[in-house]
């Protein structure tokens, strides 16, 4: 075989590898891509319910705090739910409407960006509108109480008292477990109940394929 003979078969040879490996890493990509909408079907199903909750406290609370306009605990128990309300709402959409707009025909990188700053934002959800709940169910009952058009006269029921104690103590063993979960997430101490293992999930799935892409 001549010397130009030999050159244009490697030539040849080595343009059908890369193309191979195009077609390889093109594969790669769509079936990762799949796996990552399908980790994250949940957290829009999730993101749905969270709204519809926060538009049923808003509702609860408008009606509990304009009937009790004269009667302070009430009052207020009603503005805190119409306030956790709003921010379930807001939460919800912010989550919901990042999630949305991931662009999977994007560069790995920009995904990657937009998947840790979804990461972040439904850590946050987690912590303002997750956690409090340990709190929420007792203002909740208080605020199906404050609907009814008589109020009976008395003291706070101490059962009220020790709950909100307890919630308070709750909430803030969460948000400790949180941080604790935040410098060490593949620890022990990872929390499974904030609703980013499916985003987590699908960021290995792009970090594996900048890895290939890179080697």
């Amino acid at each position: 075989m001549e010397l130009d003979d030999f050159k244009s078969a490697w030539q040849s040879l080595d343009a059908r590898l890369a193309r191979q490996e195009q077609l390889q890493l093109a594969w790669l990509r769509e079936r990762k891509t799949h796996q990552a909408r399908r980790n994250l079907r949940w957290l829009h199903v999730g993101m749905i319910l969270q709204m519809l909750l926060g538009l049923g406290l808003v509702l609860l609370g408008v009606g509990c705090w304009t009937h009790n306009l004269h009667t302070p605990g009430l009052l207020a128990t009603g503005i805190a739910l119409h306030a956790f309300g709003v921010l379930h709402v807001v939460f919800g959409g912010l989550v919901t409407g990042l999630a949305a707009g991931l662009d999977y025909s994007a560069p790995v990188l920009r995904i990657q960006k937009r998947l840790r700053l979804l990461l972040r934002v439904q850590t946050l959800n987690s912590n303002l509108c997750g956690a409090p709940w340990w709190v929420l169910w007792v203002l909740v009952v208080i605020g199906f109480a404050g609907l009814s058009p008589t109020h009976a006269a008395g003291p706070t029921p101490l059962w009220i008292w020790i709950s909100l104690d307890i919630g308070i103590l709750g909430t803030l063993a969460t948000w400790l477990w949180a941080a604790k979960a935040a410098r060490t997430p593949d620890s022990l101490y990872a929390r499974l109940d904030d609703g980013t293992d499916g985003i987590r999930r699908s960021l290995r799935l792009f970090d594996g394929i900048d890895q290939v892409e890179h080697d």
